[in-house]
């Protein structure tokens, strides 16, 4: 899997975004939707990631500077297509992993409280993640869960 720096200008990488946008107005209200559009996640303290297995996009991650030791993922994403088979794993180490690099101690993250996003809350966790207060400008929202690792 080839992770790659995007400028979200591709037509694959748009689809996969609004994919991710869509499926959020599905399972949260609108007032519990954190996900960045499009021209959020061009934003100069955010990176975005496209994930591909040869010219196949499989997956989209980016990772948002709080501070210069806290960083927050958004955006984790796999295309519809490649579903179970380790994408988001392997997206979450290599964020993991640049996070380290960047010197962060923490690295955070919100998703939603309802079932549909079990799997994800059971990705972070077993990466070390574990529950905490709300942060950065996040409140306290029955549909949101938050995470956090430190380093």
């Amino acid at each position: 899997m080839d992770f790659k720096i995007d400028d979200l200008t591709g037509a694959e990488v748009t689809k996969l975004v609004r994919e991710h946008l869509h499926s959020m107005t599905l399972n949260s209200p609108p007032e519990s939707i954190h996900a960045l559009n499009l021209e959020q996640l061009k934003g100069p303290k955010i990176t975005f990631w496209s994930a591909w297995e040869g010219n196949e996009l499989v997956g989209c991650g980016a990772l948002k500077e709080l501070d210069d030791q806290h960083g927050e993922i958004k955006s984790m994403r796999t295309s519809s297509l490649h579903l179970r088979k380790g994408v988001a794993k392997r997206l979450l180490q290599h964020m993991i992993k640049e996070a380290k690099l960047r010197g962060y101690r923490r690295l955070s993250l919100e998703t939603g409280s309802m079932d549909t996003f079990k799997p994800a809350r059971r990705l972070y966790a077993s990466f070390g993640f574990t529950y905490c207060n709300p942060f950065s400008d996040y409140t306290e929202d029955p549909n949101s869960v938050f995470m956090t690792k430190e380093y």
